[in-house]
Order: C-alpha cells, then sequence, then structure tokens
C-alpha cells in the first residue's frame, strides 16, 4: 500500500508540473499578445488583444492554482481528502480561482461582443450569469458544511496542525 501511495504522490506531483508548464506558457502568450499590440499602436484593436491577453492570464491563473493545489494537497501534505474541513478547504481554493477567472472570462466576452458582435452579447451574459450561480452554489456549500464541521472539531484542528507543517 505505501508503494501504491507513493506511486500516486509521483503522479500528482508530475499533474501539478503539467499545469505549471501550461500556466508559463499561457503567462507567454498573453505577454507576447500584450507586446503585439502595444507594438502595432494604441487603439481600439489594441485594448481589444490587450483584453484577450488579460482572458489568458486569467487561464493561466486557474491552472497554477490548480498546480500549487494539487502539489500542496496531495505531495506535500499527503492528505485524503474525505472530512468535511478538508473538503471545504479544498473545494474553497479552486473555487475562488475558477470563479474569479470565468468572471474576467465573461468579462473579456462582454468587451468583445460589444465591440465586434453585439449579438454575442447574449453568450457574455450567460457566461456572468453561470458565474453568479456557481457562486450562489459555493456560498450554499459552505454553510453546509458548517454544519458539518461542527460534528468533527478534531478534523479542523487537525487540519490547523497541518497548516503549520507549510510554514
Amino acid at each position: 500500500m505505501k508503494l501504491l501511495t507513493l506511486v500516486l504522490s509521483v503522479i500528482h506531483a508530475c499533474m501539478a508540473a503539467l499545469f505549471a508548464c501550461a500556466a508559463l506558457m499561457l503567462i507567454v502568450i498573453a505577454a507576447k499578445e500584450a507586446w503585439l499590440a502595444f507594438a502595432s499602436g494604441l487603439d481600439r484593436a489594441a485594448a481589444q488583444q490587450i483584453i484577450e491577453a488579460l482572458g489568458l492570464l486569467a487561464a493561466a491563473v486557474v491552472a497554477l492554482q490548480i498546480a500549487h493545489t494539487i502539489a500542496e494537497e496531495e505531495v506535500v501534505r499527503d492528505v485524503h481528502i474525505s472530512g468535511p474541513t478538508r473538503v471545504r478547504r479544498f473545494l474553497s481554493r479552486f473555487l475562488v480561482v475558477v470563479i474569479v477567472a470565468i468572471a474576467i472570462e465573461g468579462l473579456v466576452a462582454t468587451f468583445g461582443a460589444a465591440h465586434k458582435d453585439p449579438a454575442h452579447l447574449v453568450y457574455a451574459a450567460s457566461i456572468l450569469a453561470a458565474t453568479g450561480v456557481l457562486l450562489a452554489g459555493w456560498g450554499v456549500f459552505i454553510r453546509l458544511n458548517r454544519s458539518a464541521e461542527e460534528l468533527e472539531p478534531d478534523a479542523m484542528a487537525e487540519a490547523k496542525r497541518e497548516d503549520k507543517k507549510l510554514n
């Protein structure tokens, strides 16, 4: 069983490294897009390119946060997400980045549709509405999870002890 756990930790470390590499590639592409926009002149087209670069940066943040979460939770801590405290913390770390990235992507889509084809504003609005639904669902989850955490006070204390390992 220990060998299997070690193999799974190595796989998780490789996945985290791949997510980090993808984030770095997206950052480089976004920087290139922004530079090309700046070099071509400061006009409406350049603004659109910069807004698209922001969308790429948002995706990079998501990939980097996923890499960080996988590395911290599965490799460094080597914990199994089973208790309500760990589930809430894991999902909250992930969802905060996803919600922000989707909101940024919705804004990018809004700006793009407003300048190119207003008929696509419906799609941008649906992205932003889905972001709101996701945020509300996350809030409900946290509220319900808090009640479950109160039933297991030892799990919160253990999670706090694990946090000290990282410092």
